[in-house]
């Protein structure tokens, strides 16, 4: 079965109010806030798509806010994974596995 592909681009904006606090003076964005933004973006890929939980994830680097950064997708329909990794300038800060529902996909 073919693999199909999907790519965005965000930007955590610097006033975000996760970043409050975290950490005061050298900011990170939350990995919640990065996850948040790869759920959007399959639900904005695959409208009819379920995330049902997340098989895995590693935290590469920290994302600082106001940075550019790059989601892809891959998914298997065959499977019910979708890989993603998020990447700034070219190189890996985030990766991991959704498991989602497979009915209703486009």
């Amino acid at each position: 079965m073919q693999l199909m592909n999907f790519e965005t681009c965000r930007t955590i904006p610097a006033n975000h109010p996760s970043l409050d606090g975290h950490f005061p003076g050298l900011p990170i964005v939350p990995g919640v806030v990065i996850l948040d933004e790869v759920a959007a973006a399959l639900a904005e890929w695959q409208k009819g798509c379920q995330l049902l939980g997340i098989r895995a994830v590693k935290f590469v680097q920290p994302l600082k806010p106001a940075r550019a950064f790059t989601i892809c997708l891959a998914l298997d329909p065959g499977s019910g994974t979708v890989d993603f990794s998020c990447r700034v300038e070219g190189r890996v800060f985030v990766e991991g596995r959704f498991e989602i529902n497979r009915s209703g996909l486009t």
